[in-house]
């Protein structure tokens, strides 16, 4: 009994400890409106894709806040599947005009034996950053010691076979057909209605509760999903252009991420006495911020440079 306790204990302040670090101010990125961890815990529990699309548009699932045009109502999600092998490629693309579509991010399947696969969500660069990826995960927590009150406990995080979430095992039944959502530009379900973008802090505060079970990492698990992703990418020059103004900050346990792409990129950072540091840049770039350095790429100009508290 006593051991059930502290391990629940443990298990309690790690949840805690992931609640705090998720409070967060916004990174600046286009993608802070759509939560990555959201759309999985949805896919998780749709029965199917089409399930999946109707949800993601739902309003109370609290996981896209995406107004990409700026017409003032949320952008609808359609959800498109290409698959090779045992390899399946779910893109989430937000519709932006008559010509236009914008792709949110791509959920990467791969069936790894008879009852097991894995899954992640790769972020559009565009929006997140380059190289993004959250993944389901569970924590193990294991004794060091005899039990008790003093007894030590090892908490570590561990991949999840995904094989016996319902969407999986829909999208790998025998004769399963590829699904391609049937909406477009204002051809939208009869029962979806946009809404009005929340304000980050309103938003940030209701997508927390999905960030309890995905965590970011920084490895693609699922190579071959590139390769069959990369020629159906579709971007829009709206988007394009939103992303290279805007300021983007990427946070990590030992600093500060700064991500920049562009002729107007601002980035911004910090250092250890919490000094601020605004810079623009002239050229593609990609700042990281490790430890006590910062790492730059070449072909970085900077024309402007200020500090303050």
């Amino acid at each position: 009994m006593k051991r059930l306790i502290i391990f629940c204990l443990v298990l309690s302040l790690f949840s805690i400890d992931n609640q705090l670090s998720a409070q967060e101010e916004s990174t600046g990125l286009l993608g802070d409106n759509f939560s990555l961890e959201g759309a999985l815990d949805v896919f998780k529990n749709a029965s199917t894709l089409e399930n999946f699309e109707k949800q993601l548009n739902n309003q109370d699932s609290d996981v896209n806040n995406l107004d990409l045009n700026d017409d003032g109502d949320i952008d609808y999600i359609r959800v498109e599947e290409h698959t090779e092998g045992d390899v399946h490629v779910i893109i989430l693309q937000a519709l932006i005009s008559e010509e236009e579509s914008q792709d949110i991010a791509v959920i990467e399947v791969e069936k790894t034996g008879k009852e097991s696969a894995t899954l992640q969500i790769v972020g559009d660069d565009y929006l997140y950053g380059d190289d993004y990826f959250i993944e389901p995960f569970e924590e193990d927590a294991t004794s060091n010691g005899d039990g008790g009150p003093s007894a030590d406990y090892t908490v570590s995080r561990i991949v999840v076979n995904v094989w016996f979430w319902p969407s999986i095992r829909h999208i790998y039944r025998p004769n399963y057909v590829v699904y391609r959502s049937p909406f477009r530009w204002r051809v939208y379900p009869k029962i979806w209605r946009p809404w009005r973008p929340l304000t980050w802090s309103v938003y940030h505060g209701k997508r927390l509760r999905y960030n309890h079970h995905y965590r970011p990492v920084k490895t693609r698990r699922i190579v071959k999903a590139r390769k069959i992703y990369t020629p159906k990418r579709k971007s829009s020059k709206v988007v394009v252009k939103k992303s290279k103004t805007v300021t983007r900050v990427r946070k990590t346990n030992k600093g500060n991420t700064v991500v920049s792409k562009s002729t107007k990129t601002k980035t911004v950072k910090k250092n250890k006495n919490g000094k601020v540091k605004a810079e623009k840049t002239k050229s593609k770039t990609k700042v990281k911020k490790r430890g006590n350095g910062t790492k730059r790429k070449k072909g970085t100009k900077k024309t402007k440079k200020k500090s303050g508290n």
